[in-house]
């Protein structure tokens, strides 16, 4: 009788199954040179922060070239957990392993961070939600939005500041922080932009994020909270070097803000070019003052950060600004260039004298204030300078035409 009855209902309709989402692949790669000391902490970290995730993730070590025991380390890591891979350089230069392995990558999103895990890796998730979906090309972290816990020491915290602030002015960029250490990137941004990122080290961020910015992809910010590495290996006055040639660089050959061309130096554009100049030799003037005035007295470290600042200033402004790339008369702008020199002594020692009664904590931040103001003052002298005498000679159209004109003839000449 059972089996009658149960025979004779119909079988209850099955609910259909619910749709999957196929995870998001992502790789995020960590560079590492010489990290036998933390590498396999960092490493476990990221692991036991892999759960939950609607993502496939790897891990990729890439190590630049190490010497020590990191290779040995790293192998071990990628042995021992299914999701962690390991691959070996033979050159330094982080921005080299990064372009490398993201190239060769076959991920729906390309990701890093560095291994010193400065940055909260919890924004990982919707720096990748961000990009499946489709709202963003690029995600990037920042640690100079408002409202987030940033633990840094002072100067680095002038200098993020400053350097960022100074993209936005050269490169006419909108991002606010490029070289938090935490970037992720879709597989279509990554294969059109590598290729055009020309830098191996540490200006590879910047100029990833520039021209990315440039070609139109949209980029969208994460504020995160964010943690010094009072070990960190880098040369801050090195990198800020690196990263102002590389500035440089963008502005006379890269591509401008909706694919144009960087325009040759007629008059208005001697105007902006030596603002660009001015804002990086001001910044390389602090980062020395900084510095300097640590081992010696804020007299002593004026002159040497405004004396080297002056020759590169100089040397900048007689090709960026005034288009003279010829070897000749280069000493003579130099020694002209340094008589800008005594101007700005003469500004920065009234600053200095201003200064003098500063005390407390904050006396070596405000004297550079103060004396940030009057290098800027000396500024416009200094342009005025540079363009009526420094460089007259050849800074005029007309003049370069004659020079060009004369040089031709001489050549025909020889040929006759």
């Amino acid at each position: 009788m059972r089996h009658e009855s149960i025979a004779r209902h119909q079988p209850e309709a099955q609910p259909e199954p619910t749709p999957t989402m196929t995870p998001t692949t992502v790789d995020l790669v960590v560079p590492v040179y010489n990290e036998e000391s933390g590498l396999a902490a960092s490493i476990e970290a990221l692991l036991a922060a892999d759960t939950g995730r609607a993502t496939e993730l790897t891990i990729i070590i890439a190590d630049n070239a190490s010497t020590d025991s990191t290779p040995v380390i790293g192998a071990a890591l990628a042995a021992a957990h299914p999701t962690v891979e390991y691959v070996r350089l033979n050159r330094k230069g982080r921005g080299r392993a990064l372009s490398q392995v993201w190239q060769a990558s076959d991920a729906d999103v390309v990701a890093y961070t560095d291994v010193d895990l400065a940055t909260d890796i919890t924004v990982l998730d919707p720096m990748v939600e961000v990009i499946r979906s489709g709202l963003a090309d690029v995600a990037i972290a920042s640690r100079l939005l408002p409202g987030l816990a940033i633990s840094r020491g002072i100067k680095r915290e002038i200098i993020s500041r400053c350097y960022n602030r100074l993209l936005r002015l050269s490169l006419g960029v909108g991002f606010s922080d490029a070289q938090c250490g935490f970037n992720a990137l879709s597989a279509k941004a990554a294969k059109e932009l590598l290729p055009q990122v020309e830098d191996a080290e540490w200006f590879f961020d910047t100029e990833l994020l520039a021209r990315a910015e440039w070609a139109g992809f949209r980029i969208h910010e994460f504020g995160t909270d964010w943690t010094d590495d009072p070990d960190s290996s880098v040369d801050v006055v090195d990198t800020a070097w690196m990263d102002i040639k590389g500035i440089v660089r963008l502005r006379t050959s890269g591509r401008a803000r909706g694919g144009g061309e960087v325009p040759a130096p007629n008059t208005g554009a001697q105007i902006l070019h030596f603002v660009d100049v001015g804002i990086i030799s001001t910044l390389l003037y602090a980062v020395l003052f900084l510095f300097a005035v640590q081992v010696v007295s804020p007299t002593v470290a004026n002159i040497a950060a405004l004396l080297i600042s002056t020759v590169i200033n100089t040397a900048a402004n007689r090709t960026h600004t005034f288009g003279m790339r010829a070897p000749h008369h280069r000493f003579v702008s130099q020694a002209k260039g340094l008589a800008a020199f005594a101007l700005c002594f003469a500004f920065t020692s009234a600053g200095l004298s201003l200064a003098s009664g500063f005390t407390g904590e904050w006396a070596s931040i405000a004297t550079l204030a103060v004396l940030t103001a009057a290098n800027l003052a000396a500024t416009v002298v200094r342009f005025v300078l540079m363009r009526t005498w420094v460089f007259a000679r050849l800074s005029r159209p007309e003049a370069r035409d004659t020079v060009e004109s004369a040089r031709a003839a001489q050549e025909d000449a020889q040929h006759v």
